[in-house]
């Protein structure tokens, strides 16, 4: 190993230390909430450091104009990089870092991670063109990062144990002597002076050892592997090494098997299928156009809510199957992809499934209105819409005669806007507020209130139920809110006193809370999970 490298590893284990201590002080025994945006800037300062020429404004530009050098000295070609495309990456990582600063969640959380492992893999100029294989790599780095710390720390071992085993028993060496004579003349000052005397004898290995921490030792190797990555980011060869050992070879003439997948396959294959698949969807569709949109009678022993309950997620499963059928069959620069017929039934089909979809959002729509929301059916909502106009692309990619490659990169941009834009949404105070406003006690079309769920969602509830009590006197009906409301607003203020813990969700529901004032609860007032 040559010395830069060895200086790199040694930079770059200086600065994986360094965040070690700063997360200690951040996250270790502590709450979470604005320390993770400020360790993630941190974490990205770092990244910049470990390549700071990539972020220069100076860069060299073998195609710019030459400087006129001075006598005896060599022109070197410099540019001013001025076009401003030297800030988009950084724009690009404090977007993705903007959520944190939001709210602390799974979803912002892995926002963050992804925009720091583009972030640190375009900078070591890793990153490859195209969005598929972007997301490629982003899943390969991602899955591989736990791991990388300790295959870097053995594969330095074995370098340095080649290549620089004399000078490792030089540097021994070399401290062996300074160390013997320290010890020697430690303890001769032992001897010789009390005060050295005393401060030495105040000295317990044993005590030591029994202070340390192995949680926090443990808690400190995690950071450190886990940063570690985004400080060295690389991609693992195995992966490309099992696709070439695992590549099929040359193909060999088989005209029996060619004929039978021109048989099952096939123009005329494919344009049967289409005609079956049609007309099978054409009766779903009317059966919902019937029973869902025009308001007719469903048969006896069946309520609307139990026809909208069984036909949500099947029909959502009978979409995305229709979706890769097509995909399939209509691949760019096929003979079924230039026939007008087939391209004519594929478009039919496909607006049939739009529709499906659009009667399965209405059918949990139902469903919602009579047993209340909740995230799943939340997340529902946002994957049917999300399979709504996949299909809809589907239609564009076949039009405009695209590569499955351009319809893949457009849903996975269309999958990534989706999910950045669900960091910014407080899906808890959502659901309690839909919640209270569609119940039965609030003079809605749904049942009565779960009181409970709304509970278990958090302080972020507590609004909701306050408008639920405030009905509640306004109608002249004897309802207390539960002592247990008063202990979750009394813990949540307790925990909004930490600094970490702040947010600007948590900073807006406090503005909320001390607007209101403090809440009231009778004396004796016990837990209760249902109102009156």
């Amino acid at each position: 190993m040559t010395a830069s490298r060895t200086a790199n590893y040694c930079r770059r284990v200086g600065v994986g230390v360094l965040l070690v201590v700063l997360a200690d002080f951040l996250f270790y025994g502590q709450p979470v909430g604005i320390t993770v945006f400020l360790f993630g800037l941190v974490l990205a300062g770092a990244i910049v450091a470990m390549h700071p020429a990539s972020l220069s404004l100076f860069s060299r530009n073998p195609l710019g104009k030459t400087r006129r050098a001075f006598p005896g000295k060599t022109a070197t070609r410099f540019s001013w990089n001025c076009s401003g495309r030297i800030w988009l990456r950084p724009m690009a990582l404090f977007a993705a870092l903007l959520p944190l600063a939001e709210n602390v969640s799974l979803l912002s959380v892995i926002v963050a991670l992804a925009g720091l492992a583009l972030f640190a893999l375009s900078l070591a100029g890793r990153l490859r063109t195209g969005i598929a294989r972007v997301a490629g790599q982003l899943c390969l780095f991602l899955a591989v990062a736990p791991f990388q710390f300790v295959r870097d720390l053995f594969r330095w071992r074995k370098v340095s144990r080649r290549a620089g085993g004399r000078r490792f028993r030089l540097t021994v060496a070399v401290w062996l002597m300074p160390i013997s004579l320290g010890v020697v003349f430690l303890a001769l000052f032992n001897a010789a002076n009390p005060v050295i005397e005393q401060w030495l004898s105040r000295i317990n290995l044993f005590v030591l050892l029994e202070r340390i921490d192995v949680l926090r030792l443990a808690f400190w190797l995690f950071v450190l592997a886990g940063t570690w990555p985004f400080l060295r980011p690389r991609l693992p060869r195995l992966l490309r090494r099992i696709m070439r050992a695992t590549a099929p070879k040359a193909p060999r003439a088989r005209p029996a098997a060619g004929a039978t997948e021109d048989i099952l396959f096939g123009k005329a294959a494919i344009l049967r299928a289409l005609l079956v698949f049609n007309g099978l969807f054409a009766v779903q569709t009317a059966l919902d156009a019937a029973y869902l949109w025009g308001g007719l009678a469903l048969p006896d022993g069946l309520t609307y809510a139990a026809y909208a309950h069984r036909g949500a997620y099947p029909l959502m499963v009978t979409a995305l199957l229709a979706a890769a059928f097509v995909l399939t069959a209509l691949r760019p620069g096929s003979e079924t992809s230039r026939d007008p017929l087939i391209r004519r039934l594929v478009y039919l089909w496909v607006a049939q499934n739009i529709v499906l979809v659009v009667s399965s959002i209405l059918r949990l729509d139902l469903y919602v209105g009579a047993y209340a929301l909740t995230y799943l059916r939340v997340a529902a909502f946002i994957w049917m819409g999300l399979v709504a106009l996949g299909l809809a692309l589907v239609i564009v990619r076949i039009a405009l005669e695209k590569p499955n490659a351009w319809l893949l990169s457009v849903n996975l941009l269309t999958l990534s806007a989706t999910l950045y834009a669900c960091c910014f949404v407080n899906f808890a105070a959502l659901i309690a507020n839909y919640n209270v406003d569609h119940s039965f006690e609030m003079n809605g079309p749904g049942t009565s209130l779960d009181i409970a769920y709304i509970r278990s969602l958090g302080p972020a509830g507590l609004p909701a139920l306050d408008r639920l009590s405030q009905h509640k006197s306004e109608i002249f009906l004897s309802y207390s809110r539960d002592i247990t409301d008063a202990d979750v607003e009394t813990c949540y203020r307790a925990e909004q006193k930490n600094w970490r813990r702040w947010s600007f969700r948590d900073w807006r529901l406090l503005r909320y809370l001390d607007a209101r004032g403090p809440l009231l609860i009778p004396q004796g007032c016990q837990p209760d999970s249902s109102p009156d």
